[in-house]
């Protein structure tokens, strides 16, 4: 196994709840109800599932194995395992395109995550009290145009995580994990619990759970193969830097399967904690983007017990948007250290200035620059189609060819220990066939559309 000076988790329960953490983000509690609203609710979450565990578990593996046996950053691990099987060092590129992905994608998703903060602190203050749906879309419109106060929050929220990050693997990101992630799971059960009395419960499971066959389209499934690359974080170097602090005693299988399970229920359970309220107060399921920022506030108004639902439900986004940003930031600060030789305080700092700096543009994108064009887009959404409809694809289409077709299966077989030879041979055929299909799929549909 390739050498590296980095540290490794102290636990397996760390690894988990750091992965689960970096899988759970805004993908599962912000994306995924108003997706599955746009696309038919149960239909869609039908197709979601087998996606999800058809596409995410081999190709998670595969990156998993790759930072294990590689022990670097996504650049460095694919080199490494690539010059172990005799293969071409180029391969590094499409480790470095996953970095590339998760440093555009985090540029304008700490942005969203300031958002979620400061919607936090209202919620705090003020409960939300007396909010109408015309006062919540003027709030939130007046926030997208003042940029000194996306700015503060933006700034807050990378700040919170740089002081995870700059603390290191063991005083920072596990401690920071293995408290926020049980926090988060509590939440979401206590907002769950308090649905099931407050109406609208049995309306939100028939239309999660009870799919109309008729719904099913090819948009669908398109769109359901698109959230499940997104939410379980796949190419987005997060989980192959996690995996290169895995011990080798660690299962990389069984592993998987706890973080795709705890993301799909996670994702399950934001459904049952988000469309209980919409349906209960005639609200849009089918709402956007707009869902949480300027639907749910006016249901936290008319519920009772409206203060105390807002403040936990916009906490529990704040530590799903605080934990993914962790994992986005995580794969650029190790690379710094090894491709430049920083300490890992200088290498957290230089990351997360960048990143900072940066993010100004994407905060003037929603006012001051907002009529500047790239190719009939604005600058977010040039970002957004740049590394959800190209990178993200481009890097899983690759990082499955490389682990299917150029690592041989004996090292293959070597680093994921399946407990059988028909698991193993099940794997190989999935990453070499299917997956990479349906990425290209995704990747082809992505840059036509």
């Amino acid at each position: 196994m390739a050498g590296s000076a980095h540290a490794h988790w102290t636990s397996r329960f760390a690894f988990l709840m750091a992965s689960v953490g970096f899988a759970v983000g805004l993908g599962n509690i912000w994306r995924f109800p108003y997706v599955t609203g746009e696309n038919g609710g149960a239909a869609f979450v039908l197709v979601y599932l087998v996606c999800v565990f058809v596409i995410g578990i081999p190709i998670l593996m595969a990156e998993l194995m790759i930072g294990r046996r590689g022990g670097m950053a996504p650049p460095g691990s694919m080199r490494a395992v690539a010059e172990q099987d005799g293969k071409s060092p180029h391969w590094q590129w499409a480790g470095g395109m996953n970095l590339l992905a998760a440093f555009l994608i985090e540029i304008v998703y700490c942005v969203i995550a300031g958002w979620v903060l400061l919607y936090l602190f209202q919620a705090v203050t003020t409960g939300f009290t007396g909010v109408d749906g015309a006062a919540a879309n003027s709030y939130f419109d007046a926030l997208l145009g003042n940029t000194g106060t996306m700015l503060f929050w933006t700034w807050m929220g990378l700040l919170l995580t740089g002081s995870i990050i700059y603390a290191g693997l063991e005083k920072g990101i596990e401690r920071a994990v293995t408290i926020l992630m049980p926090v988060l799971f509590a939440l979401m059960v206590v907002l769950m619990i308090f649905n099931i009395f407050s109406g609208g419960f049995d309306t939100a499971v028939e239309y999660l759970f009870s799919p109309d066959f008729s719904k099913i389209t090819p948009g669908v499934w398109l769109a359901a193969v698109g959230q499940a690359f997104f939410s379980i974080g796949v190419a987005m170097a997060g989980m192959m830097v996690f995996g290169a602090y895995l011990p080798r005693d660690v299962s990389i299988a069984s592993s998987v399967w706890i973080v795709v399970l705890a993301d799909t229920m996670v994702a399950l359970l934001a459904g049952l904690v988000i469309f209980p309220a919409v349906f209960n107060y005639g609200l849009d399921p089918s709402g956007g983007p707009g869902l949480i920022f300027q639907t749910l506030p006016v249901a936290f108004a008319q519920m009772p017990g409206g203060h105390f639902f807002s403040v936990a439900f916009f906490l529990l986004l704040s530590v799903a948007a605080i934990t993914s940003m962790v994992g986005l930031i995580e794969p650029m600060t190790a690379w710094l250290e090894e491709h430049k030789g920083y300490p890992r305080h200088r290498s957290a700092l230089a990351v997360l200035v960048a990143i900072g700096l940066l993010s100004m543009l994407s905060i003037l994108s929603y006012n001051e620059i907002a009529e500047l064009k790239v190719a009939g887009r604005n600058l977010n959404d040039t970002l957004d189609f740049i590394s959800n409809q190209i990178l993200l694809p481009l890097g899983g289409l690759l990082i499955a060819i490389f682990a299917g077709w150029f690592v041989s299966s004996d090292l293959s077989r070597d680093e994921l220990n399946l407990s059988s030879e028909g698991a193993f041979k099940l794997w190989r055929f999935l990453i070499r066939w299917p997956v990479p299909i349906a990425v290209a799929v995704i990747l082809v549909m992505g840059v036509s559309g």
